[in-house]
């Protein structure tokens, strides 16, 4: 009798589906503080869809909102009319932490942080639910960024279509240490360990065409010693 891979979700916990299960059983968590904590360390999700009997992958800018992602851009794009339609998709991010070289070929690898989500979007609908979702998507930039800049017109909220992504099929995939060479490899003269590999922000840039003095904003500042 075939294993069954599924799992119910939790409070703490997703799913375990077949479309989430993970090969490497020790690097899958399926545990809801670790898929946020990822989730809200990213700026860029790639979302894979199929359009035309072809599959595309897009980048794209989200933010987390409790258990869904935001996801917004003109209604007019090949991505946005597709998922609109209720096409399954799959939306993943990725922070790589290090390189790791081994002994041999065979065992090199990195150190990463993912989240698969498997799912179907649905369109945020209705003037003031669409406004604060814009509004979390200007705040998932840099805290106070959606009172320190101009909120959308009429004209500008027409042309956005705004998805939300369900957070219901999701799991987490990390690899964290050194190198796992085979017991035979141990004593070769080559050199093994980690490249650590990091993302920050640097000190923000005024751009050259402002025309009133305006001081950089704190929480923007802040963002080079966030850690994110």
């Amino acid at each position: 009798m075939p294993k069954d891979h599924t799992r119910p979700a939790t409070a703490e916990t997703y799913k375990k589906t077949k479309r989430t299960k993970v090969r490497i059983h020790k690097r899958a968590d399926y545990g809801r503080e670790t898929v946020h904590g990822i989730l809200d360390a990213g700026y860029v999700a790639h979302v894979a869809f199929v359009h035309e009997d072809a599959p595309v992958v897009i980048p794209i800018f989200y933010v987390r909102d409790g258990e869904s992602l935001l996801i917004h851009g003109s209604r007019k794009t090949r991505m946005f009319k597709t998922l609109a339609s209720g096409v399954p998709l799959c939306a993943t991010v990725t922070h790589l932490d290090g390189l790791v070289l081994a002994r041999s070929w065979f065992h090199h690898s990195m150190n990463y942080r993912s989240v698969m989500v498997h799912g179907v979007a649905e369109e945020v609908t209705g003037e003031d639910a669409r406004m604060e979702a814009m509004w979390k998507v200007m705040e998932g930039i840099a805290e106070g960024r959606a009172e320190g800049s101009r909120a959308p017109n009429k004209t500008e909220m027409k042309a956005t279509m705004i998805l939300r992504i369900p957070l219901e099929e999701a799991v987490a995939k990390v690899r964290r240490g050194g190198p796992n060479d085979d017991e035979e490899d141990m004593e070769l003269p080559y050199w093994a360990g980690c490249v650590p590999i990091e993302t920050r922000h640097l000190s923000p840039l005024t751009s050259r065409s402002m025309q009133v003095d305006v001081e950089v904003p704190d929480a923007i500042k802040a963002l080079e010693t966030s850690g994110r």
